[in-house]
């Protein structure tokens, strides 16, 4: 019997310019190989919504496990919980469990327009919690968005 697979999709046009290091994918292919799952490709792309859907349509069909980093913050071109949504072919929606998330460590007064972004997830999704800022991240099928 064979290892489940697994890949890391890493989102972000500030990874690619250098502006950001990479942190997370020899983190979690450690944990992977801990709870015994192969990483057997990690790519990084920008912010693009067609090479989003693309390369998470492909990994989704490819492995028994995709986790995906970067992407669902508060800021203008944090498009992938939209794109893996269109992956899926589902409408993406405003969870409300995610907003109440968000009430619990964000003011009310700075809970601004932007900041409920992160509560839009596929609809069908899976909340996955954060105890770091409690923007909640989410598995749509085999396919977790951190």
């Amino acid at each position: 019997m064979t290892n489940p697979t697994a890949a890391i999709l890493v989102i972000g046009d500030e990874i690619l310019s250098g502006r950001t290091k990479d942190k997370n994918i020899g983190w979690l292919a450690e944990e992977l190989t801990k709870l015994g799952i192969s990483l057997c490709e990690a790519r990084v792309i920008g912010d693009e919504k067609e090479v989003i859907i693309m390369h998470v349509t492909h990994l989704s069909d490819a492995f028994d496990y995709v986790f995906t980093s970067g992407g669902i913050g508060p800021t203008h071109d944090d498009i992938t919980a939209a794109c893996i949504a269109k992956a899926f072919g589902v409408e993406i929606e405003r969870r409300k469990e995610a907003v109440e998330l968000l009430e619990s460590f964000i003011k009310k007064e700075n809970l601004n327009e932007a900041r409920l972004k992160m509560a839009e997830v596929p609809v069908g999704a899976e909340l996955i919690y954060n105890p770091v800022s409690k923007a909640p991240g989410f598995r749509m099928q085999n396919v977790y968005v951190m």
